[in-house]
This record gives structure tokens, C-alpha cells and sequence, in this order.
């Protein structure tokens, strides 16, 4: 490893507190180690091929050759992510199967066998690769709440299939005692280590419960599958299926928007690691988030091809990035090498396809209530005003109201079926309308003015930064910094003479940038640095030092709030301005 150099990443500064940063190389006695742990938890989240399979009701062989060819595919992603250069992140960035995608597969993949994984993989991919160049405009049209929406539809999807797995539920309804004891030991170890557990142990909580609950499954002789284990090869090349790619559009329109989704949702991902990396990270790098999703369509594709299921970033394994210190892109090779080495073991990935039935219920189960919980905080992440409200309402009530009642599709054209027959589709197609609709009567941009008998300007500005941030549904933490900035800026500019006064406030915002600008009377308020005034000098040097002291502090404290800000005479309106830059 030490004589092998990547392509290089874009320059940045080393964080101080990483032990291995992403463009630095270790000895395999330092790489092997960590590799192992990001594929155990690699192979831990692979249970959303097996929830694939079991709502697909594929046999044991075919979950085998599905698993086996996935976990190939995760490693394609993984190595194209790791080299970098016009393709990949040039990040350690681990691929999993992802889980957006057992509700839409599920349907399509009982009707065509496994053969049907090739054409949607394949139209994920194609998605992905369509979305690299555009990836800087896609915010906008999928903003948090839409996005938000449509993950938590997702995991509400899962809860019906979870909890027929998990109870072990037959045609009468009826809990299997067993299936239960199995379910609740896997999910209370999930949970109980992921509250309580330490650093490491919450990494791997999911991992463990797995483990946990088959061993319980094993006490409880509810265990099977030791005759085909021990009756397929201990290397061999997974089996290729032959590739059916009679598929409904309406179905192929289901996935390509859930591969959307997904793609969104990598760029997060992207976006967390380049800041990781950075100490001076500032702005995200959405060049790079471009690239890092062309790698992904790249290696989807391919894997398509031999029958894989699509793939997506792991958060999970970032986590294992943070925890561990260590960022490096050569750590992404061991962990594709080590994957594709597992991918040709046919006795490993059949253990895992021997995983009991009230296991995998489990594990749908806690799939579901993240998707759910990241779906709410997704949504709650914005300012909402009343149009905001009803987008959220609307959109749920009509997705809800087909899974509640699926007798509605079968009166829709059978091209429609899939469409209109999924919640998942209704509550996002619902959503990204009833948005774009609401947005027709909203300014990007808006304007206050503050009359000179005005009593309470910081208030006023305040106010008005409040309602714009709900009519724009942006971050609640954006707009709750820029308010903050603003009134401080307020006072500095009043408290710095020379007959400044406020006159107006504007704002302007475009998904990726909010910005407020102060109009005053009076010439530009100089920015002097953002240190503030040593303590001890200032108490020494009597009354005038401590004013001096206090009328700089607002001007300090507006520095650090605001991502940029500028000031200057404004030739359009006369006066000056102070504009205040936050990025979104």
C-alpha cells in the first residue's frame, strides 16, 4: 500500500484530531484492521437483501446468488469511490444495499423472479448517471420536506411485511410464541446497545443483535439450513441469473424515483465526509458529490449486470469513520478487496441467507423506524408557514389512503397499477407537486422597510427573518443563526455613530444560499478583525475602553455567525448596506 498512490483529491488541510486522514496511506497491518471492522458493519446492513428476498418470497439458493452478486456490487461502489480522480469522491465511502428499495423491489421482483434485479439495478444506475452532472440543482427541486416525506412513507411501507416476519403471523393472524421471543431478543439488542452501549458497541449493534438473535433462534431449535450450508463450495463464482427486463414502466417509474431519493441522499453523505476531512471546510464541494455519484451509477451498472440490487452510501460506516479517526481512501480498497474475496465464498454468504425469518423481521422493523424518524426529522429540520402544512398533510393523507385502501388502483389503467397503487409514489409525486404549486406564490427574495419612528428595529428585522425562513422553508437553524447575526449587526451599525440608522432589511434565498442584507443610513460600517478585546486590558483602561470593548463585541459576535459578511456603499439607493451570508 505504501507504493500505491491514488489519484489526487482536492487540497485541504489536515484535521488535527484524525489518525489516518483520507489521502494518507498505512501499513496493511493498519489497513486490514480497520477494513475489517467498516465490512462487518458492511455486512450487517447486507439484511436489506435478505428483507428484499424475504418479501420477494425468494427461495434459499436464489437469496444466496442475490446476496453473493450485492455484495459484489457494494464493492465495485466502494473501490470506485476510494480511487477518486473525474470518477468517485475520492472518500472512504462503503456501500450497502439500499433500503429505500426492498418496498418498490419487492412487487416487482415476485412476479418476475430474480432475474427481474438486472432491469431495476440497472435503471437505478442510469438514474445516478443521469443525475452526476445536475447535482448542484437537484436541491431544489427535492428540498428536505419533500425528500422527508417520502422516507418516512418508506418506512411506514416495511411495517405490515416487518410484523408478519417478526410474529411469525399466518393466513389467521395468528403470533407464533417463538418468532416472538426471536424478534424481541434481535430488536432489544439493536436498541439496548445503540442507547446504552459504548461508542463501539453502538457501531456494531445492529451486527450484534443479528448474532444475538440467531443464537436464540439456535436455543430455541428454530434453526436450519446445516445440510446446504455444508453442501455448497467453499470458493466458487456466484451464479449469474438470466436478466428478465419484462418489467411494468409504472413499476421501472416506482424505482427510478425512490433511486432518486437515494441519490439525494448520498450527496449528504458525500457532503459529511468531505467535512470530516477539511479543517477548513467551509462550503460543500458538490464537484465532488457529482463524481462521487457517477461512481455509484458506474457501479451499480456493472453490478446490474451480473443481477446485483442497487446500492447506497452507508451513514452507519461514517459513523465508523468518526469513531475510529480514520478517513483513509487506501482503508476504501482493503474494504472492496475484502467484500469481493467475501462475494466468492459461497458458505459465508449462504450463513448469512440461513438468518431466521424473525431475525430478519427485526431488522425490518428497526429499518422502518429509522426511515420514519429521518423521515420527521427531515421534515422538522425546516421552517414551516401554512403552505408547508398543508404539503406535509395533503401529501401523507393521499399516500396513506392507498396503502389503507389498495382497491382504489385496481379501478386505475393496469400501466398505472404500480404507480398509483403505492403510497411511496402517491405521498412523493403528491409532495413535489403541491410544492412546486405553492411556490408560485412565493418570492425568492423579500423586503422591509423600516420607517424612522419605527420603536423596536431589531425586533421588526427579527420578525421579518422569521416569516421569510417559513415561507421559504428553510433550516431552522439557518434562519434562527441569521435572525441572531441580524440583530447584532443591528447594533453595531446604530452603535456606530456618524447617523447610521437602519432603513430596510432584504433577504434572498435559493436552497443552497440565505442571505439578509441591512440598508443604513450613513457611510459602510468598517469591519475590523473578529478577535475580541483582551479582558484584562480593557478593564485597565477605565470607562472609554469598556464602551469601545462593548460596541465591538456585536460587530465580533455577527463574524462568527455569519458564514461571510460584507459591507458597502449602495450606489443603486444611496446609503451603505451590510450583507450578511449564510450557507444552506
Amino acid at each position: 500500500m505504501m507504493a500505491f498512490r491514488l489519484a489526487p483529491s482536492r487540497p485541504r488541510r489536515r484535521p488535527r484530531d484524525l489518525a489516518l486522514a483520507a489521502d494518507e496511506t498505512a501499513p496493511l497491518s493498519t489497513l486490514l484492521p480497520l477494513g475489517l471492522q467498516h465490512v462487518a458493519m458492511a455486512l450487517g446492513l447486507s439484511a436489506y437483501v435478505l428483507a428484499l428476498a424475504k418479501n420477494a418470497n425468494f427461495g434459499v439458493e436464489d437469496t444466496r446468488t442475490l446476496l453473493a452478486v450485492t455484495i459484489l456490487t457494494m464493492a465495485l461502489g466502494t473501490a470506485l469511490q476510494a480511487f477518486g480522480g473525474r470518477i468517485g469522491s475520492g472518500a472512504l465511502i462503503v456501500h450497502i444495499p439500499a433500503p429505500l428499495l426492498v418496498t418498490q423491489a419487492a412487487p416487482i421482483l415476485t412476479e418476475t423472479g430474480p432475474g427481474g434485479m438486472t432491469a431495476i439495478t440497472i435503471a437505478c444506475a442510469l438514474v445516478a448517471l443521469a443525475v452526476a452532472p445536475l447535482t448542484a440543482r437537484l436541491r431544489g427541486l427535492f428540498p428536505p420536506i419533500v425528500v422527508g416525506l417520502v422516507v418516512l412513507i418508506g418506512g411506514v411501507s416495511l411495517v405490515q411485511g416487518a410484523f408478519t416476519h417478526a410474529a411469525g403471523l399466518g393466513p389467521d393472524m395468528a403470533p407464533d410464541g417463538a418468532s416472538l421471543v426471536i424478534a424481541a431478543v434481535t430488536l432489544g439488542l439493536v436498541i439496548g446497545l445503540s442507547i446504552w452501549g459504548g461508542q463501539r458497541l453502538k457501531l456494531f449493534s445492529l451486527l450484534i443483535g443479528i448474532l444475538g438473535g440467531v443464537l436464540t433462534a439456535l436455543a430455541l431449535g428454530r434453526l436450519s439450513g446445516g445440510e446446504a450450508l455444508a453442501s455448497v463450495p467453499a470458493v466458487a463464482l456466484p451464479t449469474i441469473v438470466t436478466p428478465v427486463f419484462d418489467v411494468p414502466t409504472g413499476a421501472l417509474i416506482a424505482v427510478a424515483f425512490a433511486a432518486l431519493l437515494v441519490q439525494i441522499d448520498a450527496i449528504g453523505s458525500f457532503i459529511l465526509m468531505d467535512r470530516m476531512d477539511d479543517a477548513d471546510w467551509r462550503r460543500p464541494d458538490m464537484k465532488q458529490a457529482g463524481r462521487g455519484i457517477l461512481a455509484a451509477g458506474i457501479g451499480d451498472f456493472l453490478g446490474g449486470l451480473l443481477g446485483g440490487m442497487a446500492t447506497a452510501t452507508s451513514s452507519a460506516n461514517i459513523g465508523l469513520c468518526h469513531a475510529s479517526r480514520a478517513t483513509s481512501r487506501y482503508a476504501g480498497l482493503v474494504i472492496a478487496a475484502l467484500l469481493g474475496v467475501i462475494a466468492l465464498l459461497p458458505q459465508v454468504t449462504m450463513a448469512l441467507t440461513l438468518i431466521p425469518t424473525p431475525v430478519i423481521g427485526a431488522i425490518e422493523l428497526y429499518s422502518s423506524a429509522f426511515l420514519i424518524a429521518a423521515g420527521i426529522d427531515l421534515v422538522a429540520s425546516r421552517q414551516l408557514d401554512t403552505r408547508g402544512v398543508f404539503i406535509i398533510g395533503l401529501s401523507l393523507v393521499g399516500g396513506v389512503a392507498v396503502m389503507l385502501m389498495p382497491g382504489m388502483a385496481a379501478h386505475a389503467p393496469p400501466s398505472l397499477h404500480h404507480l398509483v397503487g403505492s403510497g411511496f409514489i402517491v405521498t412523493g409525486a403528491l409532495a413535489i407537486v403541491l410544492n412546486q404549486l405553492f411556490r408560485l406564490g412565493i418570492r425568492q427574495s423579500g423586503r422591509l422597510d423600516i420607517p424612522a419612528e419605527a420603536p423596536g428595529t431589531a425586533l421588526e428585522v427579527t420578525d421579518f427573518i422569521e416569516s421569510m425562513g417559513g415561507a421559504w422553508a428553510a433550516r431552522r437553524d439557518v434562519v434562527r443563526r441569521a435572525g441572531q447575526a441580524a440583530v447584532e449587526a443591528v447594533e453595531a451599525i446604530e452603535a456606530a455613530g456618524d447617523g447610521r440608522r437602519v432603513t430596510a432589511v432584504a433577504g434572498r434565498f435559493d436552497e443552497l444560499n440565505f442571505d439578509i442584507e441591512l440598508l443604513h443610513s450613513g457611510p459602510p460600517l468598517p469591519l475590523p478583525d473578529s478577535t475580541l478585546p483582551d479582558l484584562s486590558g480593557v478593564l485597565d483602561g477605565g470607562d472609554e475602553a469598556i464602551d469601545g470593548a462593548i460596541a465591538k463585541v456585536s460587530t465580533v459576535l455577527v463574524h462568527r455567525l455569519a458564514d461571510r459578511t460584507t459591507c458597502g456603499a449602495d450606489t443603486a439607493g444611496g446609503g451603505s448596506f451590510m450583507r450578511l451570508h449564510f450557507d444552506h
